[in-house]
């Protein structure tokens, strides 16, 4: 017989009951934590009215397609010691003495990548990827619901078996913007850490955007003195300013300075939710809604332009511009004429400013139907397509760059690149003890 062990609820909060608990306990605990708000901007929550919670009924056992030997506890970054997998030196030291993996649990996607160390960056061993919407309906409710909870633990149990599968020594798993936002995101990733044996950092947006850069730095040109780097997320996008320069030791002979960043709380999954839910999918937006979209993420780039004088950059011709995400990849596809998308053509790849906006123009006029039709696109991505194409646009008429390079990476790789880095400092540190 299973047996779950409930644990403390979020710092100010009643705490659940300790000891062995029925999977129900838990589940009606986390519906009581469920708050829902008028507005995303509202301050003072309301109750949610008496009734059927959207919880109730979660199954509390992996799917049965799904199996799975004893729950572990896996290992964060920095948990294990500075020799794990043996003092031996060379090749079996460092970064090259573990198998590592990264988890990106966001708004939209939850994302698996685990790696092993190579001498020009890593191999990926085994790779996983869901569209789990996660932040449904947070926007307009301040809570993560029972089919989204339900679609992500599916999705983090096969996480889960993949990390043991392949003996993952070093680990860092991340959750963003639907677990801040969300009233019950704790409790959550409690019942996610007692379901699979994985533990989640909610980070903040300065942690995504350094994350960002790390995955992205080589596709910088060490050229062009300063960068924009646009991730355009499920719950939220965010902006970072960066210094460039040259550094010879470094792959790609390019150094990265993160001067400062901001984060829109637009997304694509949150815009769609606050400017097209229960739209017909068989007929457009107006044009006026679309560019009440544009004018939205607009206006919370304004202040950060002004603030670093951007668009002064722009015109002298010192700055570059890299978009990281789904909708940028998708355009890029378009534009290169793919049918099926290949990761190899896009990553990497640069598309100019006007190319961007007559395609964001082309994604504008059509329906989700018609997009669903669309190479690239598919019945996953349809129903977010135009709300990715208006941050997208939104950020191409704010600053003028002439052409955007295109990076098919994220988080993962950026939570990949730390743990290997951490290795080798650690092994560093632990060899000249012994010497």
């Amino acid at each position: 017989m299973t047996t779950y062990t409930l644990v403390s609820a979020a710092a100010g909060a009643p705490c659940l009951p300790a000891g062995p608990a029925a999977p129900e306990t838990l589940l009606k605990h986390l519906t009581s934590r469920c708050l829902t708000f008028s507005d995303p901007a509202a301050t003072r929550p309301r109750r949610r009215k008496p009734g059927k919670s959207p919880l109730q009924g979660l199954s509390p056992r992996p799917p049965p397609w799904v199996t799975i030997g004893p729950r572990k506890e896996f290992q964060m970054a920095g948990e294990s010691t500075p020799h794990a997998g043996g003092n031996k030196g060379g090749w079996h030291s460092g970064r090259f003495a573990h198998t590592f993996a990264a988890i990106d649990l966001g708004t939209n996607n939850c994302r698996l990548l685990v790696a092993r160390a190579s001498v020009d960056g890593y191999e990926v061993i085994d790779a996983y990827s869901r569209p789990v919407r996660l932040g449904e309906g947070v926007a307009l409710n301040g809570s993560l619901c029972g089919e989204a909870i339900e679609r992500t633990l599916h999705a983090l149990v096969v996480c889960a078996s993949k990390i043991e599968r392949h003996k993952v020594s070093r680990a860092r798993h991340i959750a963003t913007e639907a677990c801040r936002r969300a009233c019950n995101g704790d409790d959550f990733l409690a019942l996610v850490k007692q379901r699979t044996g994985l533990s989640f950092e909610v980070i903040p947006p300065s942690e995504e955007a350094r994350l960002a850069l790390a995955s992205c730095e080589n596709l910088l040109d060490p050229e062009i003195p300063y960068g924009l780097l646009i991730d355009i997320g499920g719950g939220s996008t965010e902006v970072s300013w960066i210094r460039v320069s040259h550094r010879a030791e470094r792959l790609g002979g390019v150094a990265t300075e993160l001067l400062d960043m901001t984060s829109v709380p637009w997304g694509v999954v949150t815009l769609t939710e606050s400017c097209v839910k229960g739209q017909p999918r068989e007929q457009p937006v107006t044009r006026a809604c679309y560019d009440d979209m544009v004018e939205r993420i607009r206006a919370d780039l304004r202040p950060f332009c002004a603030k670093h004088e951007i668009g002064k950059a722009i015109a002298r011709g010192e700055v570059q511009m890299v978009g990281a995400s789904g909708t940028v990849t998708t355009v890029s596809a378009h534009h290169l004429g793919l049918k099926r998308y290949n990761r190899t053509l896009v990553d990497g790849s640069r598309i100019g400013r006007d190319s961007i906006l007559r395609i964001c123009d082309q994604l504008a006029e059509k329906s989700v139907v018609e997009l669903i039709d669309m190479p690239c696109i598919g019945n996953d991505r349809a129903d977010l397509a135009l709300a990715g194409g208006a941050i997208l646009e939104a950020v191409c008429r704010q600053w003028h760059a002439p052409m955007v390079r295109v990076a098919d990476r994220g988080l993962r790789e950026g939570v990949l690149m730390d743990l290997m880095r951490q290795a080798d400092r650690e092994a560093d540190s632990f060899r000249c003890r012994e010497e």
